[in-house]
């Protein structure tokens, strides 16, 4: 697989990606969760590869994508991902993004919908208020001497006890994105979805699209992947029994769900 490569967004921000597939493919969009980096999708690429030129990058303030000061917005998280598609000559894409990339994912569905094919939205909400519990993470987030609290804070929402308890690489890993997230990146992150309430606008949206959710997610509850199905028009939804990382708890059934739904005439 390719090295990391990096365009400049219109604001000024240096952002990371990588392509990995053919070519003469078509291109599918993997945005990652909050705290964590595009090799959250590692272990999808080789399925994914074989069908798609799939298209990861690093949301900003994470990974090796600029850290830029103050608070994000969706919309220039969306904005994000329409200038690194342009920066490529992509005129349309589908598009696959988990928590916070299901955010990105409704932005870009309501907001761009000439640029996205397929839409999947995986273990996400269209709303995450109310504001003050944000403001609260973002204060105690730039307080903290390290990410050490925050990431324990993440992995127990994020995996089921077994698994944590079980630890290994997989565990390691996502440890190791959380430690290395810039603070500042994360608390912009944060303010983006504090600010954000899509439950109105994604009736809008007109792309096909696949809702997955997780049963026993405490972060974006299963009745908030509900919610998203019963307005985005046509919507389908499946819920796993997992938590919140679906793709890494339960990849087999993931990737059955996501292939079947993108590949489907």
């Amino acid at each position: 697989m390719q090295d990391l490569s990096f365009f400049t967004t219109g604001d000024g921000v240096r952002m990371a990606y990588r392509l990995d597939g053919a070519a003469g493919l078509p291109v599918l969009v993997l945005s990652n969760s909050i705290g964590t980096t595009l090799h959250m999708w590692d272990g999808q690429i080789p399925a994914l590869s074989q069908h798609f030129r799939v298209l990861r990058y690093d949301t900003r303030g994470h990974g090796a994508s600029g850290v830029p000061a103050g608070a994000y917005s969706m919309d220039r998280l969306g904005h994000d991902v329409v200038e690194l598609l342009d920066s490529l000559a992509i005129p349309r894409a589908h598009f696959l993004g988990l928590s916070l990339g299901g955010f990105i994912g409704q932005w870009l569905g309501v907001h761009a919908p000439e640029r996205i094919g397929r839409l999947v939205l995986a273990n996400t909400s269209a709303y995450l208020g109310p504001a003050p519990q944000w403001d609260e993470r973002i204060a105690a987030t730039l307080r903290a001497a390290d990410m050490t609290d925050t990431a324990e804070m993440f992995l127990g929402n994020w995996f089921p006890a077994r698994m944590l308890q079980a630890g290994g690489p997989v565990i390691d890993a996502f440890r190791a994105m959380l430690m290395a997230t810039d603070k500042h990146g994360l608390a912009g992150a944060f303010a983006a979805v504090r600010d954000a309430d899509l439950r109105r606008t994604i009736t809008l949206i007109t792309a096909p699209t696949l809702v997955i959710s997780g049963r026993d997610d405490t972060v974006t509850a299963a009745s908030h992947g509900a919610a998203i199905a019963a307005t985005v028009p046509g919507a389908r939804l499946l819920e796993l029994p997992a938590v919140h990382l679906s793709n890494i708890e339960l990849p087999a059934q993931f990737m059955d769900a996501v292939l079947e739904f993108l590949l489907a005439r």
